[in-house]
């Protein structure tokens, strides 16, 4: 147990570009050089790199509380574009999609990180009081060592990420840096 993992989460064009369907505004769009810097070490270390991606069904039931949004197959639920071309040429990067706020609720997150047994977790995405959030706290159950990085998540709710960062750090007992 010696590797480091980093898990991305919801890096996509619905949330994170100007236009997109449920997107974090500003604050979204300055971390993604944080972002792709911290893919870029990962990568230069070939370390794996986890992307967990929203991928809603069309009639999902999520669409009661938010807009439509990283419908399955559509642009929307792509990578941005800055780490869409990284991903496709990185034998080390693994997709998970998902269709809740929990990286692990029914996807195969909890196996891969069984198989690869990372000494270290790393999470960087959006939205910080959200999908990073229930994703952080999955991992800190499974008493996975977790670092979350202050530059490399964000919301469109800053009261809600300042929260979220602080129960990370004080009730899940992630490293918060």
């Amino acid at each position: 147990m010696s590797r480091n993992v980093l898990i991305v989460i919801d890096m996509l064009k619905d949330f994170i570009d100007t236009d997109g369907a449920l997107n974090c505004g500003e604050k979204g769009r300055e971390i993604v050089p944080f972002v792709v810097e911290k893919v870029k070490e990962f990568m230069a270390q070939k370390e794996p790199v986890i992307f967990v991606m929203d991928a809603h069904d069309p009639e999902d039931p999520e669409f009661s509380r938010f807009p439509v949004h990283c419908v399955y197959g559509t642009p929307g639920a792509g990578l941005i574009d800055e780490l869409a071309s990284m991903v496709e040429e990185y034998p080390f990067a693994i997709k998970v999609p998902k269709t809740r706020y929990s990286g692990f609720f029914r996807t195969n997150l909890n196996k891969i990180l069984e198989d690869l047994n990372p000494a270290v977790v790393h999470v960087v995405g959006v939205c910080t009081n959200i999908c990073v959030l229930y994703t952080v706290e999955e991992l800190r159950n499974r008493d996975y060592r977790t670092v979350v990085y202050t530059k490399g998540v964000a919301s469109f709710d800053e009261e809600a990420h300042r929260w979220a960062l602080k129960q990370m750090e004080t009730v899940l007992g992630a490293e918060i840096i």
